[in-house]
């Protein structure tokens, strides 16, 4: 692929431009604040959406291009297509794909998910980390992934969330409420850290996201939490009513 960034979709103007600011340190930060527990929940959403081996996956949010690069490193027969509103974080994600030879199997593209630019039953798979709680319109976004995954592929969506599980969750949502924006301030030099633990707070329970994963056109196959609930792992299938 080319070095620079393919505009099928204008950028979203709130979350694409708040994460051009802080998209050269991006990477750095989450590994340290997620202590590199978010590239567990990665491969984890990975295999939820069983594969098959020569799949072409659909990564919305894709940010620096993460998650679509352990598509492809997992699976090197798949192709996959990565979405983002972020420019400048895009940029980085194909400097990324080029330094690991990927560049004909991963294409990054700016788009937004709340407007897919691709057919019904594009994907045998679609993903969505770290991503879905800055859509704007969040049940817009997962009927297109719904509409664009074909009939029996999966759609996973990882999310944060507020610790919830375990005896050691106050421990877990204190990092998350405190730790966290802190440390993203004083590495990043930029306030958009306390948006995330903001937007965290505002993101619905477990249950009432998968309420409207339904509402949707998804089938939800199962919701996992992780780490004591820091994170949840969506898995769903599109209705056949959706497709």
């Amino acid at each position: 692929m080319s070095g620079t960034v393919q505009q099928t979709q204008s950028p979203n103007p709130g979350s694409g431009e708040m994460f051009d600011q802080i998209a050269g340190r991006y990477d750095l930060l989450n590994r340290l604040m997620s202590m590199g527990i978010d590239q567990s929940w990665r491969r984890k959403t990975v295999a939820a959406m069983e594969l098959p081996s020569d799949a072409r996956v659909l990564d919305l949010a894709t940010g620096t291009g993460d998650l679509a690069l352990m598509i492809a490193r997992l699976h090197p027969d798949a192709s996959v297509v990565g979405s983002d509103p972020s420019t400048r974080m895009l940029e980085v994600g194909i400097e990324k794909v080029a330094r690991g030879g990927l560049g004909d199997r991963v294409e990054l593209q700016v788009g937004d998910a709340q407007a897919l630019p691709y057919e019904n039953d594009s994907f045998d798979g679609c993903c969505i980390a770290f991503g879905i709680r800055n859509v704007p319109n969040r049940r817009a976004a997962l009927a297109e992934m719904a509409r664009v995954t074909k009939p029996g592929g999966r759609v996973a969506v990882l999310e944060l969330g507020e610790p919830s599980v375990g005896w050691l969750s106050p421990v877990a949502r204190f990092h998350v409420r405190k730790v966290i924006p802190r440390l993203g301030g004083m590495l990043s030099g930029s306030r958009e850290y306390q948006y995330l633990q903001e937007s965290i707070a505002a993101f619905p329970a477990p249950e009432e996201f998968a309420e409207q994963m339904k509402a949707s056109g998804l089938n939800v196959l199962e919701v996992k939490p992780l780490t004591f609930g820091a994170c949840n792992l969506f898995v769903a299938e599109p209705e056949e009513a959706a497709v």
